[in-house]
């Protein structure tokens, strides 16, 4: 009986310290390791947005960052946007990340040197891309570039950060100047047609919006729709 009891007693104390351990949460979970990271800088003085950062991120997630300054639009009439900081956050199609990803590391994380060794090239704007990840560090900053791959990234970020400013000006057209989105429109179609103008998801909101705005003359309402239709098979 002793002995019995000595046992029950045994397993009623490790039951306890076992709620016990599991009560503080037991052993520390590893942190998830962060995604790698590849983010680029503009600066060129002048410019409606003078300085922007992209930041994409291998899980497909980013955020854009940008001073924009006031933009006059149709010939001085309207205003596109106040002198403002914009602050968004992004979400990026699988094949623009790998294909930034892959680039990236192909050119060794950035730890190199970017800027051609060309004289007299015309100042096209500072740039910076970089890299952080637990494979390697990097950065390299450069006015312009002879490798292929480093002007296939500068035109990826480029496109995208020319949508991002493209949602801007069509939503502040279609408060205020519903007639003024019909050029605007056709100047983001043909964008897309030339590939100047890259992941439209990221501005499905506004293209939704003016799609299902009956006050919107039919044509714009039809290429807002077919963008975002574009949109949405680009994302596979």
């Amino acid at each position: 009986m002793r002995l019995a009891a000595r046992m029950f007693a045994g397993v009623g104390l490790a039951v306890a310290s076992g709620l016990a351990f599991a009560a503080q949460g037991g052993p520390e979970r590893a942190a998830a390791p962060k995604p790698a990271e590849v983010s680029f800088q503009f600066e060129r003085a002048g410019l409606s947005v003078p300085r922007f950062t992209l930041r994409v991120y291998e899980d497909g997630t980013g955020s854009y960052q940008a001073e924009e300054v006031e933009s006059p639009a149709d010939k001085g009439a309207v205003q596109y946007a106040s002198p403002k900081h914009v602050d968004r956050v992004l979400k990026l199609t699988r094949p623009t990340i790998e294909k930034i990803f892959k680039a990236a590391r192909d050119l060794g994380h950035f730890d190199m040197v970017c800027e051609s060794t060309a004289k007299n090239i015309a100042n096209t704007g500072k740039k910076t891309l970089s890299y952080a990840g637990a494979d390697g560090t990097g950065s390299c900053t450069y006015n312009y570039s002879s490798n292929k791959e480093v002007t296939m990234l500068t035109d990826t970020f480029t496109f995208i950060a020319f949508t991002l400013d493209e949602g801007r000006r069509l939503e502040f057209l279609h408060r205020y100047d519903r007639l003024g989105l019909d050029e605007e429109m056709s100047g983001l179609v043909q964008a897309v047609k030339t590939g100047h103008a890259l992941e439209l998801g990221t501005i499905a909101p506004a293209l939704t919006s003016i799609a299902g705005d009956g006050a919107v003359i039919e044509r714009v309402r039809s290429q807002a729709a077919k963008l975002l239709e574009q949109a949405e098979s680009n994302k596979i």
